[in-house]
């Protein structure tokens, strides 16, 4: 995927913010601090710019994180069943389909926070099987552009146990499609390369992790 030169000004302003949330962590002179302030609000204004969100809303968002600036890790569980469905849940937020999956909260191992999520999201009990893909977000094709850095983990699971009802502030439907007949999705969240590769990974096992 080609990069744009407005790619590269977003890139920028993401890490001038990291630069700012890591300078208030370990600087040690009110001169530093303020200088690294004003670094983090030019960082915002550099992204309201290129994205038309206000820039004190974007202060807020990046301003969420503290200590050193590290990536966001955003986990997702697919699950097929024996027919080659994916288990997809539909989203309150907007409407579409997705993999079930989300943030990774602070004190969770990888594999309890994605069977978390499909829980949650989807009523099915679920154990992993393997992470299948780590991602940059950057390079996924994932809309739109967000002013954090991202990574996507996608575990292959398998269902495990009773199934209940999911939660309903998230969650408007739960269903299982097959590759050629996928509902319309949440392509921030899961596009169909990625849904495709994790079919190639339930398909063949030896298939190694994906890194990029």
């Amino acid at each position: 995927m080609a990069t744009t030169a407005a790619d590269t000004l977003r890139l920028i302003g993401i890490r001038l913010s990291a630069l700012a949330q890591d300078g208030l962590t370990y600087g040690d002179s009110d001169y530093d601090l303020d200088r690294y302030r004003q670094v983090g609000r030019l960082a915002a204004e550099l992204l309201s710019a290129l994205s038309g969100r206000p820039a004190t809303e974007l202060a807020v968002e990046l301003g969420r994180d503290s200590g050193y600036a590290t990536p966001k890790i955003d986990v997702r569980g697919v699950i097929f069943d024996e027919a080659e469905r994916v288990l997809l849940m539909r989203e309150k937020i907007d409407g579409l389909w997705s993999l079930p999956g989300g943030w990774a909260d602070p004190g969770d191992a990888p594999s309890a926070a994605v069977t978390r999520e499909v829980l949650e999201e989807t009523g099915y009990h679920s154990s992993v099987v393997r992470l299948i893909a780590c991602w940059d977000r950057e390079l996924q094709g994932n809309p739109p552009p967000l002013p954090v850095h991202v990574w996507k983990l996608f575990f292959l699971c398998r269902r495990d146990g009773a199934v209940q009802p999911p939660a309903a502030l998230e969650t408007l439907d739960v269903g299982w499609f097959g590759l050629a007949e996928l509902p319309p999705l949440s392509l921030g969240r899961v596009n169909h390369r990625q849904i495709e590769r994790a079919l190639a990974h339930h398909r063949d096992p030896s298939l190694p992790t994906e890194f990029d």
